[in-house]
């Protein structure tokens, strides 16, 4: 069997109320506002985000969005900087050509200054190499006034081949075989010469004082020419080391 209902009427002067133990309870609310009464215990509060009509309520297309509009504002700030450094770098490139420009009659100055001074070294290595020679026959002539002993003179002094290998032919009279050995020796000893041979030595019949012949050796020498030491040598320089081009330096000039 159904147990019986009770109506629960609430009104803002009354309530009515059934015995709730045995009855089936069913409420009416009959307030002005058509809301239940606050319960007992206080007032409640809530708090909500505002809510803009028009804009969709999901959060992944809202973070879509958002991450969208600040790769948008980096790639601006990007591209306003690499603006900026390229205009930087396109003035360098103006000044740089201005520069080149401005500095072209300099450099250009340069390089016939560079081209005349390497025509002017070469120059000087040819005459350093003709007066290398230059004292070669006054050194011989000396060396051989040097070697000659007492009775012995000189009738003849070539050349047989040019240099490097200078080869000299020597003729000359000895009064006695003694003097011809004496001057050979004397010869190979000089730091000027190399190699002395006796060609040729036959004796022959000259005409002394009063008339009287007198029998003398006539010989004839060959030797070569030798480049002395440079501690021999009392040298000076020629010209000064800024007008020599780069290599190995040349011997400087030897003095007489």
């Amino acid at each position: 069997m159904t147990p019986p209902r009770c109506l629960l009427f609430r009104s803002a002067s009354r309530s009515v109320a059934c015995d709730a133990g045995r009855l089936n309870l069913i409420e009416v609310n009959l307030l002005p506002d058509g809301r239940k009464r606050a319960a007992k215990g206080g007032p409640r509060f809530s708090f909500s985000l505002p809510r803009f009509k028009g804009l969709p309520s999901d959060p992944w297309l809202l973070g879509a969005a958002g991450a969208g509009a600040l790769a948008l504002l980096a790639i601006g700030l990007l591209y306003f900087r690499v603006a900026g450094v390229e205009e930087e770098l396109r003035m360098d490139v103006e000044v740089a050509v201005q520069d080149s420009a401005r500095y072209a009659d300099v450099i250009e100055g340069a390089a016939r200054l560079r081209a005349r001074s390497d025509s002017i070294a070469e120059r000087v290595l040819v005459i350093q190499e003709i007066d290398g020679s230059r004292y070669v026959w006054p050194h011989l002539m000396d060396e051989l006034g040097r070697a000659l002993p007492e009775f012995t003179w000189l009738t003849a002094f070539t050349q047989v081949t040019p240099p490097p290998e200078l080869l000299l032919r020597i003729q000359g009279r000895a009064g006695t075989y003694f003097a011809l050995t004496t001057f050979m020796e004397n010869l190979e000893s000089s730091p000027f010469l190399r190699g002395v041979q006796l060609v040729s030595s036959d004796q022959v019949m000259v005409s002394g004082a009063g008339g009287a012949e007198r029998p003398v050796y006539e010989f004839t020498l060959e030797a070569y020419h030798e480049k002395p030491p440079q501690e021999v040598l009392e040298t000076v320089p020629l010209f000064g080391a800024s007008v020599l081009p780069p290599g190995p330096a040349l011997p400087p000039e030897e003095t007489p």
